[in-house]
């Protein structure tokens, strides 16, 4: 009854039992070799196992089977790969025991299993392994890892490992930090903010980015900071931090607040300071001429009327270089109209080749299309024809029939104080390129389809 039991176990089985004599001939396999391996049992017995093994593999068996006869009571876990009927190799897991001394079996007991797929899984994670550490060594963020411990909804972050571009940014290596707290690393009062951080990111349980000020020996101090959580049978148990250094981008953005801040207060004194003595040099002068008549009046009032011009440009120059931080849609046809009328334009004509919206700042777009007609009819007569129109979909541009602008002053027009008109300011088309620059485009002056100034912007996005 127990034979007929084994046999009927081992034919039921699907790991594959086999037996080998001592000189590595197979005496026995089971049946469960056919769906393993594609052989019957017949084609196996009889055989060399060796001869099946890869030629790689033999030596590793060899040594196994060497210390399985030099400790029999120790069984011996190997991996091979065996060649399977159709040619192909799979991977084996057998467990190899020494039975010589018993007389049913003399032989060594080999229990296998087909491995195949989780060699196959286990190459897959390696190749991931490999992609991973590749990836933190070669990235230029900086990236961290936290282990997060929880009891009574109180954390305790310890770090865990930090890349190649963490160590290179800050000064501080992994074996300086590992399974350190934040306090430990950076202090209590900069190690409680990231405590406070990182605690907020595993009870939103999804990642969180702020900036923060982390001064580092290296000279960075302002970051940029990404958390993710990492969620193990629903509870966060580590974090992975990505940090950016924008030390650089925050002094540049505090410079550049620093230089807002004394613009405003030049233009303020420029406004008030300024315009206010003139306005009383304008009216006394006014009184003045009718009071009495000397040739000396009218130049006084000429000289006065030049500055009041150089004030409002600088004012405007001043004030609309400034980013725009609400742009609205503005129909270009209306816009067009509007500031045609408010220039002195004599016999001009004004042709709009294209009805396209276009989101701006309203009041900077009209001293940008003022500026731009006041320029053609300075250059280009009273009888000049001014067109505006699209450039494909991501532009508009002004031009008109004038004399055009010589290519080599075509890089200096934009320069503050450049103008071949005299009495001129030289601020009109500095004003065009600063309100340009602040809506985010580019503008450029080339020759225009009959010759005269054409000035295109572009980085628009149009809207139809």
């Amino acid at each position: 009854m127990t034979g007929t039991l084994h046999r009927k176990l081992l034919e039921e089985l699907s790991d594959m039992a086999t037996i080998i004599a001592s000189d590595g001939t197979i005496t026995y396999v089971s049946p469960a070799v056919e769906q393993t391996l594609g052989y019957e049992p017949e084609d196996l017995e009889g055989e060399v196992g060796f001869e099946y093994q890869h030629p790689e593999d033999r030596e590793h068996v060899a040594d196994a089977i060497e210390t399985l006869q030099t400790n029999p009571d120790e069984p011996q876990i190997i991996e091979t790969r065996f060649r399977r009927a159709d040619g192909s190799w799979c991977w084996i897991e057998s467990t190899l025991q020494n039975r010589l001394d018993d007389p049913e079996i003399d032989g060594i007991l080999v229990n296998s299993r087909d491995i195949s797929e989780r060699k196959r899984q286990e190459q897959r994670y390696q190749k991931l392994a490999e992609e991973y550490k590749t990836l933190l060594e070669t990235v230029d963020d900086s990236i961290f890892f936290l282990t997060v411990e929880s009891s009574d909804q109180e954390y305790e972050f310890r770090f865990e490992r930090l890349n190649r571009a963490y160590e290179e940014q800050t000064g501080i290596t992994t074996d300086e930090v590992r399974e350190k707290t934040p306090r430990e690393v950076f202090g209590d009062d900069i190690g409680a903010d990231l405590h406070a951080n990182y605690r907020r990111c595993v009870r939103a349980r999804e990642s969180i980015s702020y900036e923060e000020e982390l001064p580092v020996e290296t000279g960075a101090r302002f970051w940029q900071t990404i958390l993710t959580p990492v969620m193990t049978n629903g509870d966060v148990t580590q974090i992975i931090g990505i940090t950016r250094n924008i030390t650089e981008r925050v002094k540049r953005e505090r410079q550049l607040q620093n230089q807002k801040e004394q613009l405003d207060e030049f233009a303020s004194v420029v406004s008030h300071d300024l315009r206010n003595p003139l306005n009383v040099a304008q009216g006394r002068t006014e009184l003045l001429n009718n009071d009495c008549e000397s040739e000396h009046l009218t130049p006084l009032v000429d000289s006065l009327d030049r500055m009041d011009e150089i004030i409002t440009d600088t004012l405007t120059l001043a004030r609309q270089g400034q980013a725009v931080s609400d742009p609205e849609p503005i129909e270009l046809v209306n816009l067009v109209g509007s500031c045609w009328k408010n220039v002195q334009t004599g016999e001009a004509t004004i042709e709009i080749e294209d009805e396209v919206t276009i989101r701006a700042d309203r009041s900077r777009l009209q001293h940008v299309f003022e500026n731009l007609f006041r320029n053609a009819l300075e250059h280009g007569g009273a009888n000049v024809t001014v067109r505006v129109g699209r450039i494909g979909d991501h532009g508009i541009y002004v031009e008109d029939t004038g004399s055009g602008i010589p290519e080599e002053d075509r890089e200096t027009v934009f320069e503050p104080g450049h103008t071949s008109i005299p009495g001129g300011t030289g601020f009109g088309l500095t004003i065009v390129k600063r309100i340009a620059e602040a809506h985010g485009w580019q503008v450029a002056v080339v020759s225009g389809t009959e010759g005269g100034a054409r000035f295109e912007f572009t980085d628009i996005d149009l809207e139809y």
